[in-house]
């Protein structure tokens, strides 16, 4: 399976062409390495993904290999996000930052 493929698929990219592009450009690594968009990818695998912001990288385990773009309860059954909590939790309080800021 192409890791640009799933990526969409799970819902962690809005666009296959996203996923194409971040892999691309060596946003999107494997055990260190970058990963080219047709790389193949099996369950097991410890992806470092970056956040839809561009803040973080997610660290992401593959459990189940998915063709096609499912809805985001199944999405999140796909892969077990190993990303620590101190940086989610950082991350959640920018973002409600940003929303009071926004409305103020």
């Amino acid at each position: 399976m192409r890791v640009d493929k799933w990526l969409w698929s799970v819902r962690l990219y809005k666009s296959r062409s996203q996923a194409s592009h971040d892999c691309s450009i060596g946003k999107v690594k494997r055990s260190g390495k970058t990963l080219k968009p047709s790389a193949g990818l099996k369950i097991g695998d410890t992806l470092e993904v970056p956040s839809p912001d561009n803040t973080y990288k997610r660290n992401i385990e593959v459990v189940q290999l998915i063709e096609r773009r499912v809805g985001a309860s199944l999405a999140r059954e796909t892969y077990l996000d190993h990303t620590p909590t101190e940086i989610l939790a950082e991350a959640e309080r920018r973002r409600l930052a940003n929303r009071e800021n926004r409305q103020s």
